[in-house]
């Protein structure tokens, strides 16, 4: 059935509405039209005195915000009339073809554009409105609609809704927040850090838990946000009715559009981007496992690879993910020229210098592809090799050196890899021992990292990582090139903490109990001296709420992920004192909930879900998305 379309749009609203206000329109980049959107020819192509009727529209995913600025903050929706992804940016006559699963054929559907309004304002009723436009969107990029809300307060709480123009179509309200100016004097800011959310595994219960609790300024997401593989390879999600689609590996524009929409209809995803500005960052499986410059670990640039299922080029699979991403997620492109720039910093007023970095596509040298193993142990500390290309790392320690000069108390650095040794050995028994995929597999990269905190006496640096599914908390330290005491925690520069998974399983085994996975973290803790402590049974997040004084870094475990709840427990506390550049003693007040702790106890809790008194219980009420 073709879809109608009625010349609705007042004339007025034509000469107000803007497509490059859309900055999907824009993305991946503004000056090479053939990698991503000619905007010319989108012009041309729709007539923008036509229009879909208001009432075939729908705000399918909800709304989000995120990469906040004091003055400025980036809002999200989509406005679709299907709920299905668009399949391509290729379009005949005006017309695009949409499949129709009821009667598995195609049929066209209008590209004429889709008039959208949106408004920020410092209340929930909207009596203060402090800025508002008019776009434009449609089949081109997906429906989306990504635009910069401006002539905002710093460190000020805004509410935005999104609406079918001269409709009552309305999308959810959002609440967002600017970050305050770089040179604010702030007492205290909270975030809530997460990576690796895998459908299939279980639900995204961890983003909904701040929102229940309401306990943090701005999420941070370190990567993994989706995963290409097909049900049944990792995952097998038929069971709980989590099967993300489409149901294969995802190869085209098409199928990473519509991997990230299944992913966004989990309900504390959408509760968590509606309630909380985001500053996210990709690790590798927003492309494919373990990406690098030149591949993945099953797609690199061979023949074999040109005819898999998926039948497209690294670089060609590499750019419909991109776009996608950029679609899909609240974040600035920081540099229209660079498609593959994600890399980007935020100071929070005086307090913290928050540094993004991209360590999985932008340049990196070979990585660990699972067959070449003793080859990158071979060539782990080569000079030449970098986990993000020499542009990248240039502003990495420029970023470091700007910050310290101009004072800010902390440096937060947001690494989706794990930058700490980790010696697996006494758990694996390996004759290479080290994860090669993280910042092991480029001691000299690392080292250049350190030598320069060290060498410029830079403190109070906070890193951040995700990826392997585990909690780790190190002291930051230079391993043979600084001494260091483990007990005292002397010699080191700063903290690691490094986060479990939203919901992908444990390293050793989705199936493990907690008494193998605690045995296997004392093994770990034992062979690693900075590391202090070690969790793999438990998926979850941490927050940090950060003050000139001190960091605190609160992890959370999820008792289950098989159900929809607001379950969680407190599993450990941590504290960086400013000036310390190292955790506080005894590590974690000597006591946690789980894993292997140095020099500390492990005490579990004696308890039950039970949902009449609260126990491991956030809130009783189901989430509700506002």
């Amino acid at each position: 059935m073709k879809l109608q379309f009625l010349s609705l749009v007042p004339l007025a609203t034509i000469a107000s509405a803007n497509w490059a206000k859309n900055l999907n329109y824009r993305s991946p980049s503004e000056h090479h039209p053939s990698l991503g959107i000619s905007i010319h020819k989108v012009v041309k192509r729709n007539d923008p005195r036509s229009a879909y009727d208001a009432s075939t529209l729908n705000f399918t995913h909800g709304v989000a915000s995120g990469d906040p600025y004091p003055d400025s903050v980036i809002l999200w929706t989509r406005i679709s009339p299907t709920s299905d992804n668009d399949k391509s940016n290729v379009t005949v006559s005006g017309t695009v073809p949409l499949y129709n699963h009821d009667t598995e054929e195609y049929v066209s559907v209008s590209t004429s554009p889709v008039c959208v309004d949106y408004k920020v304002a410092s209340d929930k009723n909207f009596s203060s409105v402090v800025d508002s436009g008019t776009v434009y969107t449609s089949s081109d990029v997906d429906y989306t609609v990504k635009v910069e809300a401006k002539k905002l307060e710093p460190y000020t709480t805004y509410y935005y809704q999104f609406s079918v123009c001269n409709s009552n179509n309305k999308s959810p309200v959002g609440r967002t927040k600017t970050t305050p100016k770089a040179d604010d004097d702030i007492t205290k800011v909270a975030l809530a850090i997460y990576s690796c959310s895998n459908y299939p595994f279980g639900f995204f219960n961890a983003y909904g838990n701040p929102v229940r609790k309401d306990s943090v300024d701005y999420v941070i997401h370190l990567g993994d946000y989706i995963y290409e593989y097909k049900n049944g390879d990792y995952g097998w999600g038929q069971s709980i009715g989590r099967v993300p689609l489409p149901d294969k590996t995802i190869f085209s524009l098409y199928d990473y559009r519509k991997r990230i929409a299944t992913y966004r209809t989990d309900l504390d995803l959408v509760a968590s981007h509606q309630q909380f500005p985001w500053i996210p960052v990709w690790d590798d499986h927003e492309v494919a496992d373990n990406t690098y410059r030149d591949g993945s670990s099953e797609l690199n640039n061979t023949e074999s690879s040109f005819a898999s299922d998926g039948g497209v080029s690294v670089d060609q699979r590499k750019m419909n993910a991109v776009r996608a991403y950029f679609e899909w997620m609240p974040i600035r492109q920081v540099e229209m020229d660079d498609n593959l720039r994600i890399w980007r910093s935020f100071s929070i007023g005086k307090l913290v210098d928050l540094v993004m970095l991209d360590t999985r596509q932008y340049d990196r040298s070979i990585t660990d592809l699972y067959w070449n193993t003793d080859y990158v142990h071979e060539i782990s500390n080569d000079a030449g090799r970098s986990l993000m290309g020499s542009r990248q790392e240039h502003w990495f320690y420029n970023s470091l050196t700007s910050s310290a000069k101009r004072g800010a108390t902390w440096r937060v650095i947001g690494s989706q890899i794990v930058f700490s040794r980790l010696n697996e050995s006494a758990a694996y028994g390996d004759a290479n021992p080290l994860d090669y995929d993280a910042w092991d597999g480029y001691e000299a990269n690392r080292n250049r990292t350190l030598s320069l905190l060290y060498d410029h006496n830079i403190g109070n640096n906070i890193l951040l990582s995700g990826d392997s599914h585990a909690s780790w908390v190190s002291d930051l330290v230079w391993l043979g090139g600084k001494p260091y005491n483990k007990e005292t925690g002397e010699g080191a520069i700063g903290v690691e903490f490094a986060g479990t998974a939203v919901s992908s399983p444990c390293p050793y085994g989705a199936n493990i109990t907690l008494a193998q996975a605690n045995n296997y973290s004392t093994w770990l803790q034992n062979a690693n001296d900075e590391l202090q402590w070690q969790d793999l049974y438990y998926r979850g997040y941490y927050e940090l709420h950060i003050s000139p004084e001190e960091v605190d870094a609160k992890f959370f475990g999820l008792p289950t992920i098989v159900s929809r709840n607001g379950w969680e427990i407190s599993l450990a506390n941590f504290t960086v004192k400013s000036g310390a550049n190292k955790l506080q003693r005894p590590v974690g007040g000597g006591v946690v909930e789980s894993g292997s702790l140095k020099g500390g106890k492990v005490v579990q809790t004696n308890a039950t879900v039970d949902t009449n008194n609260g126990t491991w219980f956030v809130s009783e009420a189901p989430l509700e998305v506002l």
